[in-house]
């Protein structure tokens, strides 16, 4: 998943980057508001974290700002503010959630992943095929009546996949999936995890590769 921190503090950034590590984002950090809409014009993001404290355009500007366009970018708000006074005035600007500095990793972590659960609800955490289910909260498929084993980055290149079911994924996107704070992918990682993937998915459905856009999963033509 692809993850903007938007924080002028490197130390922070980092601190927050190395929380959500073990649960396989890949982060982009933006040091200024302008910086992140820069950013968010140029590609998709699963989540924000915004810190309130920003050079130039604060965080919470950022925020209504990106609410007045109509994203609906999951955003999670750093401050070292904690009055009531400013925990509502971010939740009415358009904040998803809000964590206070200093914090712990694990919290952090864990309002991410509450966030998500929150933003995909209206979809669904389960999505159902005709021979496929993948149950995204509890990372599992199920291929007819059987649990189909993927590896970790093989998960990450289906989840991809699967939340955009008929729609094109381009390389560079999963590629970004396969990414993480300590490692880069390399080009071939994403031919190599969709040939590793279409082998455990066999015929119950279709990775379909479309040259220079990218990869699209399609349900099997049951006739």
């Amino acid at each position: 998943m692809r993850l903007l921190i938007v924080e002028d503090d490197d130390i922070v950034a980092d601190a927050v980057a190395r929380g959500l590590a073990g649960d396989h984002w890949s982060a982009v950090r933006a040091a200024s508001a302008e910086a992140a809409l820069a950013a968010l014009a140029a590609e998709e993001f699963d989540l924000a974290i915004v810190d309130v404290g920003l050079p130039g355009i604060d965080g919470l500007s950022l925020v209504r700002r990106l609410r007045g366009t109509g994203r609906t970018l999951p955003t999670l708000v750093l401050t070292a503010r904690c009055t009531l006074a400013d925990r509502v005035k971010a939740l009415d600007l358009g904040a998803d959630d809000f964590l206070s500095k200093p914090f712990e990793p694990a919290e952090l972590a864990a309002r991410c992943r509450a966030l998500l659960r929150r933003t995909h609800g209206a979809l669904g955490q389960t999505i159902r095929m005709r021979r496929m289910t993948v149950d995204l909260a509890g990372r599992r498929l199920r291929i007819d009546d059987g649990d189909v084993d993927l590896t970790a980055r093989e998960w990450l290149v289906l989840e991809c996949l699967v939340r955009r079911i008929g729609l094109i994924v381009s390389k560079d996107r999963l590629l970004q999936a396969l990414s993480g704070p300590d490692q880069d992918a390399s080009a071939n990682a994403v031919e190599l995890q969709v040939s590793r993937l279409r082998a455990k998915l066999g015929d119950a459905a279709t990775i379909r590769a479309l040259r220079g856009l990218g990869y699209r999963l399609e349900e099997t033509d049951p006739s």
